[in-house]
């Protein structure tokens, strides 16, 4: 299942930046076929032991880490927060495993997978490796890879003083996502002689990532 996930950190270095908030958006499909997105959840989060915060950082996201109104999770109470009504939304859909959608997806999946790693959290339910980037998706479809202006050439608002706020871009960034894979299944259809869009093999995705988490365990 694609689950859209946005981070606001610290910094660019997973293992020495904070991870200050973060939110994550399942995306469904309806009865005609199209994926929309689902309930999102979020939450602040405590930034771990002798973790970094770069000024530039905050100065970007505009959090205070020290406001006493954050209601911030620490990191493992964090994850469950996130992954609990996740993995309620994936046995509703007879899902196995989540594959994490972000705009520059492997900036979000590296803080989320350093965050399982310090934690110790076992059985994650997202795939260690494999994720969508809209960053790509919106350069093939509207010739943009800035998130504000992919949005906005997709024909979406944008609110700039929304904007760094992980719920706005998570939430941004699903819609972008849904809007072009729904354009792409729309232009399949209408396409007799194109080849039929074929499921993912979930027994082999399992076994990729059952060796993918443990190698992620690791000491």
């Amino acid at each position: 299942m694609p689950v859209v996930v946005d981070v606001e950190t610290g910094g660019f270095d997973a293992t020495r930046d904070a991870l200050l908030e973060i939110a994550a958006v399942p995306i469904l499909m309806n009865a005609h076929g199209d994926v929309v997105r689902g309930e999102t959840v979020s939450t602040h989060v405590v930034p771990f032991p002798g973790s970094n915060i770069d000024p530039r950082a905050l100065e970007i996201t505009g959090i205070d880490p020290t406001h006493p109104f954050r209601a911030a999770l620490d990191e493992k109470l964090a994850l469950d927060h996130l992954f609990a009504p996740l993995r309620k939304v994936m046995k509703d859909a007879e899902c196995n495993r989540a594959v994490l959608v972000g705009h520059n997806a492997h900036f979000d999946l590296g803080f989320l997978n350093a965050a399982i790693k310090r934690t110790g959290y076992k059985r994650s339910p997202f795939h260690p490796f494999s994720c969508f980037d809209t960053v790509s998706l919106a350069g093939l479809a509207f010739g943009q890879t800035v998130l504000s202006r992919a949005v906005q050439a997709a024909g979406l608002t944008w609110n700039a003083d929304e904007a760094h706020s992980a719920v706005y871009d998570t939430e941004r960034t699903a819609d972008l996502f849904c809007l072009i894979i729904n354009r792409w299944k729309h232009f399949v259809d209408l396409a007799p002689d194109a080849a039929p869009m074929s499921a993912l093999d979930d027994a082999a995705i399992d076994a990729e990532a059952e060796i993918a988490t443990a190698t992620l365990e690791e000491p």
